[in-house]
């Protein structure tokens, strides 16, 4: 590494950088290690303690920054958040607008209308940032507040409750795990010293086995096995006990009433969509001689066809388009309703003798 090199890396690391020197009185930290840097939310414009206390001690005073003509006060100077001061006025920005604009979605009607107060409040918090229309924004966030004072109050009370509330709920939720803990631990102490009983007991009765003595330490072992599933059952019920005591004194308050969701429906593979004929009625049998012969002709029945697969194909080929109908596609589609069932019978039979009629000249040709 060459010279020049090493004393510029030795220069980057030294102190006194320039975000340690306060542009009021140029000290640095590398002199005074415990300056302590402090900012207003008038212009976020950083200073030195001693600085602020010199120049604002005796009242308001305008921001020493050259360039800056704001009127600054000292109580208003507090230690900086972040390292980047536009973060910095950018947190402190939005909850300002936050403060006015704290509805929640449970006070919109619809969803568009909570979104679109969204977007209001966003609206306004980038033209704070950014510079634009500052002053008719001010003046709109000013009246907004006006407006709504007794709505912005009671939300904040609202807010605050639920905080409380859920700080509250998860100090009980520890205490009663804490609770859970030390009385899981306390049973099994107890376990474990009556284990012991009972194993020094039955040593002692076998060295002492008088008198059938060894049936007296098979009901204590059973005893002892039965009161550790007596205290069990009854650690359960207390827990559960607890439980609801819980339930009962801590309430969120505010929340939208559960619905139960309907049952789920069985599955349809066919997304409810009738395949059913609209135009006719498929009957099982139909009188035909040809039909009959074709009943007990073996050379068509031996393979296993079945002749309703027939009567469904050729009625369906007769009535194929029949339901093609543009206008009703185009509107509700209610057409097969004006016919009647005496109707559906009577196109069916006939669709079924032209079927029968035309296979007959087929076979004659």
């Amino acid at each position: 590494m060459s010279r020049s090199s090493h004393s510029n890396a030795a220069g980057s690391r030294q102190p006194g950088g320039k975000e340690d020197i306060c542009p009021v009185c140029k000290s640095t930290r590398y002199l005074n290690p415990d300056m302590r840097f402090l900012v207003n939310p008038e212009c976020y414009h950083k200073m030195c303690e001693s600085c602020v206390d010199r120049i604002f001690s005796q009242g308001p005073a305008p921001c020493p920054i050259a360039g800056c003509a704001r009127t600054l006060r000292k109580q208003r100077f507090r230690k900086q958040t972040f390292e980047d001061l536009k973060i910095e006025r950018e947190v402190d920005v939005r909850r300002r607008v936050a403060k006015a604009f704290n509805r929640q979605e449970s006070d919109f009607e619809t969803l568009l209308a909570y979104n679109n107060y969204l977007e209001d409040m966003e609206v306004t918090t980038f033209n704070l940032l950014q510079g634009i229309d500052v002053a008719a924004t001010e003046r709109k966030l000013a009246a907004y507040a006006a407006q709504n004072a007794s709505s912005i109050s009671a939300n904040n009370a609202r807010a605050s409750e639920q905080r409380n509330t859920q700080i509250a709920q998860t100090a009980a939720q520890k205490e009663q795990a804490r609770l859970n803990r030390a009385g899981a631990n306390r049973t099994d102490m107890a376990l474990v010293a009556e284990r012991e009983e009972s194993q020094r007991e039955a040593i002692d009765a076998v060295a002492n086995d008088q008198d059938g003595e060894g049936s007296k330490v098979i009901l204590k072992k059973s005893t002892a096995r039965r009161t550790a599933a007596e205290k069990a059952r009854d650690k359960q019920r207390q827990q559960q006990q607890s439980e609801d005591t819980d339930h009962d004194i801590y309430k969120i308050q505010g929340l939208k009433p559960v619905v139960q969701a309907p049952p789920e429906k069985s599955y349809d593979p066919f997304g409810g969509v009738s395949y059913e004929p609209s135009y006719y009625t498929l009957q099982s049998h139909y009188e035909h001689p040809w039909l009959d012969r074709a009943r007990t002709d073996p050379s068509i029945v031996a393979g296993g066809y079945d002749l309703r697969e027939y009567y469904q194909r050729t009625i369906l080929e007769a009535f194929a388009g029949l339901g093609c109908f543009i206008d009703e596609e185009m509107g509700k589609k209610e057409y097969s309703k004006e016919y009647s069932e005496e109707d559906r019978m009577v196109a069916t039979e006939g669709a079924a003798m032209a079927a029968v009629a035309n296979t007959g000249r087929n076979e004659g040709l």
